[in-house]
């Protein structure tokens, strides 16, 4: 399979998932989070998906397209490994939905970022919240969830 078909299947996938999450979460109260800015084309489609909802970003620099780029006071700049810990103890475990498109092109250093990272995301949950992840991740108490029918397999992956 080519990168763009790669590339493509991912992004279908991640829209998939995040819709239904956005659907099955709409009754949550509590913030979301986006964890990784990147350019902002998720944070953008979140926006307009996740109407009426706190939208929180976490990422270390902002480099997004001004279009998709949130508010300061919206905004948690640091690494995630410290911004992490500081959200729970500003929200508790409140968090209705969390995406995460975190990894880069390197399967095995995702894989370790992924799991070093889940202990700090699944405590920031609320009960009955999602969470989206481009990458497999690796929970105590959080379980894989079906995938809405138009993903693909292994391309993104619900938790909840």
């Amino acid at each position: 399979m080519s990168r763009l078909d790669l590339f493509i299947d991912r992004m279908v996938s991640q829209r998939a998932c995040l819709n239904a999450a956005a659907e099955r979460t709409a009754s949550l109260p509590g913030p979301v989070f986006e964890l990784g800015l990147g350019n902002g084309r998720t944070y953008h489609h979140m926006v307009e998906t996740l109407t009426g909802r706190d939208i929180f970003v976490f990422e270390r620099a902002v480099a997004s397209h001004p279009d998709s780029t949130p508010p300061d006071d919206m905004l948690l700049l640091g690494d995630v490994f410290e911004t992490l810990p500081q959200a729970l103890a500003r929200f508790g475990a409140t968090a209705s939905l969390i995406h995460a498109d975190l990894g880069g092109h390197n399967a095995a250093k995702n894989d370790a970022f992924a799991r070093a990272v889940s202990p700090l995301i699944e405590p920031i949950l609320a009960k009955g919240g999602l969470m989206v992840s481009s990458d497999r991740m690796y929970f105590e108490h959080l379980t894989e969830q079906p995938l809405p029918p138009d993903a693909v397999t292994g391309r993104c992956f619900i938790y909840g």
